[in-house]
């Protein structure tokens, strides 16, 4: 893999929040599978008897709903200007999960500007003591709005596939996140693996050049632990193109039991 050119490093964001039970899921680049690991992380959870709520946190460009085949008549926009509460803005969604969405296409999210901050801040305060386990679903790449959005989580799952340019862009997210947010312990889950042992290259691969060129700046190593992976499978695709949870639509298939066996790992101590 080759590294990935130095990213200019953003402005230092708010420290992480001590909540362990926030989860913030994101990825270097888009189209590696995030959110349809968070929707079906939350299904998992939520199976194991777990209240979970997922927020879509890509603000702008939101597609959770898409992918549960939700048709929201309140978002987070609806909160944020004062239009809706919050308690009408969480939903029901299926899986046994819930989940609290955010509108497409609006512009004014495309930077954090501080009024969004603190709304956004006042909305995970208010919903984290409600539920066992808060998903922050959040957009891709290392923007102002996803690294703040990741530094109110207490833990980061990144989400990446084996392509070179996926672990190029999670090589550049995770040394970001370890220099301006001081993360020293990051969960990778690696998707769309296709042979038995690759997830674990993939993690031995990036740990290698996390241990090269960012461990050696840092007061004490980054460690990426690998929470697990999910191999490819038309399954997932035909859950995708349906709208549904791969967990209901298609249970039994290899995918879906990868899914079940991350969130197991997860309420492991």
């Amino acid at each position: 893999m080759t590294t990935a050119p130095s990213p200019a490093a953003p402005a230092a964001a708010a420290p992480p929040s001590p909540n362990p039970h926030i989860m913030a899921v994101t990825s270097g680049k888009g189209g590696v599978g995030k959110t349809f690991v968070s929707a079906n992380l939350a299904a998992a959870l939520a199976r194991n008897g777990r209240k979970v709520l997922v927020l879509d946190a890509d603000l702008g460009l939101a597609n959770l709903d898409v992918v549960l085949n939700l048709f929201p008549k309140i978002t987070l926009h609806d909160v944020f200007t004062g239009k809706a509460s919050l308690a009408e803005a969480v939903l029901p969604a299926p899986g046994g999960f819930h989940v609290l969405l955010a509108g497409s296409g609006m512009v004014e999210y495309s930077r954090m500007t501080p009024e969004v901050r603190e709304k956004l801040q006042q909305v995970i305060d208010e919903v984290a003591p409600r539920y066992d386990h808060v998903l922050l679903d959040t957009g891709a790449g290392i923007s102002e709005v996803v690294l703040y959005t990741v530094s109110l989580a207490g833990q980061v799952l990144v989400v990446a596939t084996p392509e070179p340019t996926s672990l190029t862009d999670a090589y550049a997210t995770i040394k970001v996140l370890a220099t301006t947010q001081g993360r020293r312990r990051i969960q990778l889950l690696v998707n769309q693996t296709r042979k038995t042992g690759e997830a674990r290259a993939v993690r031995q691969q990036l740990q290698q050049v996390v241990d090269r060129y960012v461990n050696p700046t840092l007061d004490s190593p980054v460690r990426l632990d690998l929470l697990g992976e999910v191999p490819s499978d038309p399954a997932v695709r035909e859950a995708v193109q349906r709208r549904q949870l791969l967990l209901e639509l298609l249970p039994g298939t290899p995918p879906a039991m990868s899914m079940l066996a991350v969130a197991q790992r997860l309420l492991t101590p």
